[in-house]
């Protein structure tokens, strides 16, 4: 158990003592821990036990629950809350914009217990009548259980990837055959996913029903042997599905199979072809041959743009890659709420290959985020700059993620604004204005002359939330005009920009900036995320900002200022 699911267990804990009007002293207690756990750069689970209770915000009696939860896998207070609190009202606690003591209300006095009667109740118009809830509540709380309901059964890209690299090793004992494929919206990179789709001929297929049923617990699988299919649930409960064909059809199944349902239609249409006459076709390269089609990666096939785009002959040419990226913009360090101090960050971005990083921590008017006073921004400017004479050639450039205030305007004053190298510009508040008034807000902030990067433009959150309405058109004929770099901020829970934005913002000559937004040392790998998508939204090299080399980037940015 890690540290970040070790503190996700306490602050359940919190939620439910705060749910069942517990001692405020003892949700604090927990609240606290949790916090100063997830901050650890070290395993809590590897700590020696005498220390744990040396942590800032960790008193003996917690000491004690922390000790058992590591060698014994339990939190006993969890256990008992858990028990006496009805499943559908731990599912409510999860709802955006219901606390514990809303949560409670709904509980105790319309008598609520799941998310399907809180639905129906917004519909009947009942939260109205309770305290604290209102119209706006009740509209918001609606909404947001309908978008739910529309994201069930989908995964985040990089949670299905990480659930399956066990279970892959344990498939394919001796290594994945170069027939193996994955299929459907996985090998497509599509940033959710319902499964994973797996490929492969009869011939090579492997006894997968034996190896599984050595762990029957951890993994549950049906085999439907006429079908001969094999449908696996993974301990995160993301479903992959084994499917198998005869060894001279497998070229075309693997086709048929990853492109989306459009992509092949609109192909076959086009080219007057049955599915019969792309049988026996060495490879994927030979079926597009045959349909009159350059190849089309497997990431371009949803049926939207690309088979005009290969028909005109204007299918872009050098697509970015990981390899392409020269350096790092927007991470957070131990100044805001990053997990790691900025030399630490800058290290592990100079060890990965890059050549410069770009810290940007909360502004000030991010409180809940520590953002950063005028006093700590002078701070780290000053350690910046001693860091950059140790740590030469290799650049850290001060950067800040200023929000884009309720008004459009940017936190912190000109003057503090034109010390950093660069500024991103982000919404993190007032989510729910109209189309008109939050792109008039983002309007102000990219013709504010401090602006360099558009940071995550949309505000969504994959399964979470929508984004907030924006006139794209209009933003992006503004960032143009004003030299103003998009992000494309790579956390796979965000991946936003949308790619399917991406070919208008380039089409405008806009620079898309691939930005991990990374809080801990891990969250740079996230990198990769990014580029999987901006593939899919045809970005080339030469549009991409942080493929600029350091030399170019600080001489884009001196001509910006």
């Amino acid at each position: 158990m890690d540290n970040s699911e070790i503190a996700e267990l306490l602050e359940e804990a919190a939620k439910l003592m705060d749910l069942h009007g517990d001692n405020p002293f003892k949700i604090r207690s927990y609240q606290r821990a949790a916090v100063q756990i997830d901050r650890l750069k070290e395993p809590l689970s590897a700590m020696p036990t005498n220390s744990i209770e040396a942590i800032e915000g960790i008193g003996q009696s917690m000491d004690h629950k922390l000790t058992g939860l590591i060698h014994l896998g339990r939190l006993e207070d969890l256990e008992e809350l858990r028990k006496k609190t009805p499943p559908g009202v731990q599912s409510m606690l999860k709802i955006k914009g219901l606390g514990p003591k809303k949560v409670s209300a709904l509980w105790k006095e319309l008598q609520i217990e799941s998310t399907g009667e809180l639905l129906y109740a917004c519909n009947e118009n009942r939260l109205v009548e309770l305290k604290g809830f209102g119209v706006k509540t009740q509209d918001q709380i609606r909404k947001t259980l309908e978008f739910a309901s529309r994201q069930e059964g989908l995964y985040h890209f990089a949670v299905a990837e990480k659930a399956i690299t066990s279970l892959i090793n344990i498939l394919f004992p001796g290594g994945i055959s170069e027939t193996f494929s994955y299929t459907g919206a996985f090998r497509r990179k599509c940033e959710v996913v319902s499964s994973v789709d797996i490929l492969v001929p009869r011939s090579e297929q492997p006894n997968w029903v034996e190896a599984l049923k050595l762990m029957p617990e951890l993994y549950p699988f049906t085999f439907s042997e006429g079908e001969n299919t094999l449908q696996i649930s993974t301990p995160e409960g993301v479903p992959v599905h084994v499917a198998s064909c005869d060894a001279s059809e497998f070229t075309l199944q693997c086709w048929l199979q990853t492109g989306s349902e459009a992509h092949i239609e609109a192909c076959l249409f086009q080219s007057g072809l049955l599915k019969e006459n792309l049988i026996d076709t060495a490879d994927e390269h030979a079926i597009y041959s045959k349909l009159g089609l350059p190849y089309l990666e497997p990431e371009w096939r949803e049926g939207l743009t690309e088979i005009q785009l290969a028909r005109e002959n204007r299918l872009p040419g050098c697509l970015v890659s990981e390899t392409d990226l020269k350096g790092i913009l927007h991470c957070h360090t131990t100044y805001s709420d990053g997990k790691h101090t900025l030399e630490e960050m800058a290290t592990a971005c100079r060890d990965a290959g890059y050549s410069y990083f770009g810290v940007c921590d909360h502004s000030r008017s991010a409180f809940y985020a520590g953002g950063l006073t005028i006093e700590r921004v002078q701070e780290q400017q000053v350690e910046i700059q001693k860091l950059n004479e140790k740590l030469a050639p290799f650049k850290i450039l001060s950067g800040i993620e200023s929000d884009i205030l309720a008004d459009g305007g940017l936190d912190y004053p000109d003057e503090v604004l034109a010390t950093f190298d660069f500024v991103v510009a982000s919404v993190h508040s007032g989510l729910r204005m109209d189309r008109d008034k939050a792109t008039e807000r983002v309007l102000k902030a990219i013709r504010n002359p401090y602006t360099t990067i558009l940071g995550h433009p949309t505000g969504r959150l994959l399964l979470s939330r929508e984004g907030y309405p924006l006139d794209y058109e209009r933003i992006f004929k503004a960032c143009a005009e004003h030299k103003v770099v998009v992000e494309l901020n790579a956390h796979p829970y965000r991946l936003d920009l949308d790619w399917r934005l991406i070919p208008s913002a380039t089409e405008q000559g806009l620079m898309i900036s691939i930005n991990p937004d990374a809080h801990a040392i891990n969250g740079l790998h996230d990198m990769r995320y990014g580029v999987l998508v901006a593939r899919k939204g045809f970005l080339q090299t030469a549009q991409t900002f942080n493929a600029l080399t350091t030399e170019q980037l600080l001489s884009w940015l001196n001509e910006k200022k």
